[in-house]
């Protein structure tokens, strides 16, 4: 099993940048895929990005492409999401999210493929 801590959310303006961290506990981190999604007030959950348990390739949705960068880096059972040019709209709760490598659902945009989820960290961007 994996545990997922999640930090690095907090209150920034508009235009600024948060690092979100996420550590897992167990020695079998590099065997799980690694995602993060974000839950803003009165909306559904959404996918943000992910990345493979290599490392090797990166998905981000849409409306974050070329503002936030996935990383990980298996050494230290950790994965990071460095958020660029904040909007309020990025205003949520994001959540770290693994799941075991192999699954039958190749793509990694849909959460109820994971199977660990972190407590989740609160990213407020004021306008």
């Amino acid at each position: 099993q994996a545990q997922l801590v999640e930090s690095g959310g907090g209150l920034v303006q508009a235009g600024g940048s948060l690092r979100l961290s996420c550590a897992a506990s167990g020695r079998t981190f590099s065997v799980y895929d690694m995602g993060w999604f974000r839950q803003a007030p009165g909306k559904e959950r959404e996918f943000v990005a992910a990345i493979r348990w290599s490392g090797g390739s990166t998905y981000y949705a849409d409306s974050v492409r070329g503002r936030f960068t996935i990383s990980r880096d298996n050494a230290k059972n950790t994965v990071y999401m460095q958020m660029n040019s904040l909007k309020p709209d990025d205003t949520a709760v994001y959540y770290c999210a693994a799941r075991r490598i192999g699954h039958i659902i190749t793509v990694l945009t849909h959460e109820a493929t994971y199977d660990y989820w972190g407590q989740g960290t609160q990213v407020t961007v004021s306008s």
